[in-house]
């Protein structure tokens, strides 16, 4: 996290002119994700943290600002396979995010192609969870299977966020963000509408 603070800091002294974010201004924005509290401490395969995102400016602030509303959804998911000649289990784990997201956007920086911002995001968190195992002795042939699938912690939450857009055209701009979505770290790109 701090190399990205250090990164994030030399990219705003290398430039030189506001890509300013405006009331109206539509950026439509998919990423991927890394670092994550969910998951199996044993291993298993995973997907990436994706998500997507959508903002809109929507008010100006007295001073160099505006605020934009959008909207957020992102999802990961987890496996994990275990078997032995006797016992065996499978286990899943999904993740998804479905949120309201507002943020400022700092106009103040005079920074050439570079829109920062920070914010908050009301979500609702859907956590999945499916589990089954059994028993077998093939000496016998008896087998006894066992499937548990729950919802796992269903909540809202409320997280906060900063990060940056770089426009290397008028349109498309690579981002980074700090902060709790599907993931703690999202890269990716943004088209603005």
């Amino acid at each position: 996290m701090k190399k990205l603070l250090i990164v994030l800091s030399i990219f705003i002294s290398l430039t030189t002119e506001a890509q300013e974010f405006h009331t109206g201004t539509q950026v439509l924005s998919a990423g991927i994700g890394f670092g994550s509290n969910w998951g199996f401490g044993r291993g298993g395969t995973q997907t990436p943290a994706l998500s997507v995102s959508y903002e809109q400016g929507i008010w100006d602030i007295d001073g160099p600002g505006v605020i934009s509303l959008g909207g957020y959804i992102g999802h990961k998911s987890y496996k994990y396979k275990y078997n032995s000649p006797y016992y065996w289990y499978n286990e899943k784990l999904s993740y998804t995010i479905i949120g309201l997201r507002s943020a400022y956007h700092f106009n103040m920086i005079d920074a050439d192609k570079l829109d920062l911002y920070a914010g908050a995001m009301l979500s609702f968190n859907l956590a999945k969870y499916k589990y089954d195992y059994g028993y077998h002795d093939p000496s016998y042939g008896y087998r006894q299977d066992f499937n548990r699938s729950n919802t796992y912690g269903n909540h809202l939450g409320i997280s906060f966020y900063g990060g940056a857009r770089y426009y290397f055209s008028d349109n498309m701009a690579v981002f980074g963000e700090l902060g709790y979505g599907v993931a703690y770290l999202n890269i990716g790109v943004a088209f603005k509408l």
